[in-house]
């Protein structure tokens, strides 16, 4: 299928897709009352407000209405959203994982709300509470198709907390409507809730959501009705300035080193819809350690952003391309470059703008633009980071996106070569969500302009997939260039045309203690256009997935793959190792068995081995995560991943293990610290990650960050650094 016919294909499912027939509303009265959100629902008040209720299960079954009732109240005035909150249960051993802000709703018992405040079934703000008080918030974006568009490392000034009974629980939230963006004037949002009952074991939502869509995707939802229309705006200004004194030692370099640093951030809104937050010297040490993850592969493994600055309206630059081989903007590429031996450190961010948000009801913009730093004793230069994206939403939740992406040195470098002075692309979008969300796809074409470049500069793609109850289909084809570049993105090869398919066919017993099963076929192949079009990989994946009634679940999977190296390639990752010969294909088979244990339970657990050929060897693996909770106070958790490499002589064999044990203790809901400890003799590094947060006032905190590596092999220290970072949130 050529390009131009996969773009006929799209628009045409635009033009032909139904929407959702029904949906439930409730008005929002507007009141002048002052609500204390303390859990209780004792003000007059509440009786007065009209309800959301009559929840449906979705979990075990999405047929019938939810055992356990819930009742949502709501009411406004000009400057907040009262919400009062009645969950009924079937007594009080509650499941949560600890005391601290932003949970993991799927495993404890919780409610979340979702608010679609521009009716445009995309984009949407996420507010939770569980039994005991603790909040969360978050972000939905792409119509919440997957868990890419859900982020809850947003956050925003609120009140809430909730008071236990016997056989129910109350919450109370009190949400600024700047908290917000909508349109002045508007008389109605999108909302939809749903909540987590681990004693009854039943999860439900107020709108009826069919299991074959995600719980908080933004298809289903209903209407609430504002009594008299939201007025103008109110423009906060929030000014987040931070002092870090930090003491850092590299072993290696002998080079200890103290330091102070003061910065800050700024966040305006603009009108009733836009964002302008302002970074000054930002700091990111109190940011939660990535997880290290073990890598078998010849390719870049991709980690989650989780530095706020970056957050806010993220898919409107992060989400173009194809997120699996050709993303054109990757936020974690900004303050992180190469040295001279070619490790990855922290380049330091000068500052920087970033404006995001509506322009219109049906366009969105985004802009951003920050300024690293130069570091000569790396050979790192000065850059500016700009991308302006744009996205017109079009027929009735799709929509065309456009960006420009600029990385440029303003500076001349003795040793920087011209082709790194400077990178951009630019390219076009296509995203497709059906309203019924049975159909949702993806057309995109980018170029790259790089000095002395080939004409081999562009990328593109089409995606898509069918979602039903009982058939999954979908089929992603991509090209990435050999001269491509996006030095903002993420691109982990070029010169290629790449075939992801999947084949899915789901089961629903009845009356059984199987809730669910499917049979997958996923075939993944790859081959290389300047080398005439030779299959230079392939994996096909035939799986069987199950889960239970009781939240377990059972899959197996057997992979058979082949892999053919251009370039020498060592997988065991050793010192002296004899590498793997080039110019040459190998094939192999595996299987593995997984088994996840139920969630809700205080100890819950989960196992996957995995035994098959490897190259021109063998490999056995096992990976597995234990989890215990000592509610409401303490989290234990330990993560591994062992794999035994065996290839033939001369080539190496390795034993490769990673261990990552972690302890979160919540003294408080204002008080936690949390230790990661992460062990990796692949990447020859013992790390500790101990971080203390005092939570003195509303999203304004006290850290204290201890870091501790280590060599594996000789136990010798590598690098150290304590940091005391002082922030405060304060509105203007």
């Amino acid at each position: 299928m050529t390009k131009y016919q996969s773009t006929f294909v799209l628009f045409l499912f635009s033009f032909f897709l139904n929407a959702q027939n029904t949906h439930n509303s409730f008005v929002v009265k507007h009141v002048d009352a002052t609500i204390v959100p303390d859990g209780i629902l004792d003000e007059p008040i509440w009786h007065t407000a009209d309800m959301a209720r009559d929840f449906w299960q979705y979990f075990p079954l999405d047929s019938i209405h939810a055992e356990k009732k819930t009742e949502i109240r709501m009411l406004y005035d000009e400057t907040n959203l009262y919400i009062g909150i009645t969950i009924y249960t079937a007594g009080k051993d509650y499941s949560i994982q600890s005391l601290k802000r932003d949970f993991r709703a799927g495993n404890s018992d919780n409610i979340t709300l979702l608010f679609d405040t521009f009716n445009d079934g995309n984009n949407a703000f996420l507010f939770g509470i569980n039994p005991y008080g603790v909040r969360r918030e978050g972000l939905v974006s792409g119509g919440g198709l997957d868990l890419s568009g859900f982020t809850i490392s947003w956050d925003v000034k609120w009140r809430g907390d909730s008071k236990i009974y016997d056989d129910y629980y109350t919450s109370e939230m009190v949400i600024p409507l700047t908290a917000f963006k909508f349109k002045e004037g508007e008389t109605k949002w999108r909302f939809n809730s749903y909540r987590f009952d681990t004693q009854s074991n039943e999860n439900s939502t107020w709108m009826n959501i069919p299991q074959n869509q995600n719980i908080y995707g933004l298809t289903f939802m209903g209407d609430m009705i504002f009594e008299k229309p939201l007025g103008k705006y109110r423009t906060p200004l929030a000014l987040i300035p931070y002092v870090n004194i930090g003491n850092q030692k590299d072993f290696e370099l002998d080079e200890p080193n103290t330091d102070l640093e003061v910065g800050g951030d700024a966040k305006v809104a603009i009108g009733n819809s836009m964002n302008l937050d302002i970074t000054i010297n930002p700091d990111f040490s109190q940011v939660e350690v990535d997880d290290q993850v073990t890598n078998l592969t010849r390719f870049e493994v991709s980690l989650p952003e989780k530095r706020q600055f970056f957050i806010d309206n993220s898919d409107l630059f992060g989400n173009f391309g194809g997120r699996r081989d050709a993303n054109p903007f990757f936020s974690r590429r900004i303050g992180i470059a190469k040295d001279t031996a070619d490790n990855t450190i922290e380049n330091k961010i000068v500052g920087g703008v970033r404006l995001s948000g509506k322009v219109t009801k049906r366009l969105r913009l985004g802009f951003l633009s920050l300024q690293t730093a130069e570091d000569l004793a790396n050979n790192i230069a000065t850059n500016n980071n700009t991308m302006l994206a744009l996205q017109q939403k079009v027929f009735g939740r799709s929509n065309i996106g456009m960006f420009f992406i600029n990385r440029q040195t303003f500076k001349e470098y003795e040793f920087q070569e011209p082709e790194d002075s400077y990178n951009r692309v630019a390219g076009i979008d296509y995203n497709l969500i059906s309203d019924n969300n049975v159909w949702n796809g993806k057309f995109y074409l980018h170029k790259s302009f790089t000095y002395n470049s080939g004409n081999k500069n562009y990328s593109s793609g089409a995606f898509l997939q069918y979602n039903s109850r009982h058939w999954n289909f979908f089929e992603d084809m991509a090209y990435v260039g050999q001269d491509f570049r996006s030095d903002l993105g993420f691109i982990r090869r070029t010169d290629i045309v790449k075939s992801v398919t999947l084949m899915e066919r789901v089961f629903w017993p009845e009356n059984s203690a199987l809730q669910t099963h499917s049979f997958k076929f996923f075939p993944i192949l790859t081959w290389s256009p300047d080398n005439d079009f030779l299959n230079t990989d392939y994996e096909l994946n035939g799986s069987w997935e199950s889960k239970f009634t009781d939240q377990s679940e059972i899959n197996f999977q057997f992979t058979n793959t082949y892999t053919y190296l251009f370039e020498e390639f060592d997988p065991t990752n050793l010192e002296d190792a004899i590498p793997l010969p080039s110019e040459r294909g190998y094939s192999y088979n595996s299987v593995s068995l997984e088994y996840k244990s139920d969630s809700r339970k205080r100890f819950a657990y989960s196992v996957q081995p995995s035994i098959g050929r490897f190259f021109n060897g063998d490999r056995f693996g096992v990976q597995g995560e234990l989890n215990l909770r000592f509610q409401p106070k303490v989290f234990l958790s330990l993560a591994m991943n062992y794999d035994q490499i065996s290839l033939p002589k001369p080539y190496s064999s390795a034993d490769i293990w990673l261990i990552s044990p972690k302890i979160d203790i919540t003294f408080s809901k204002s008080l936690f610290w949390s230790t990661l400890v992460q062990y990796s003799n692949q990447r020859d590094n013992l790390g500790f990650n101990s971080r203390l947060q005092w939570r003195f006032a509303p999203l304004s905190d006290l850290f204290v960050v201890y870091n501790d590596n280590y060599f594996v092999n000789s136990f010798e220290p590598k690098y150290r650094s304590v940091n005391l970072k002082f922030t405060y949130w304060l509105n203007i």
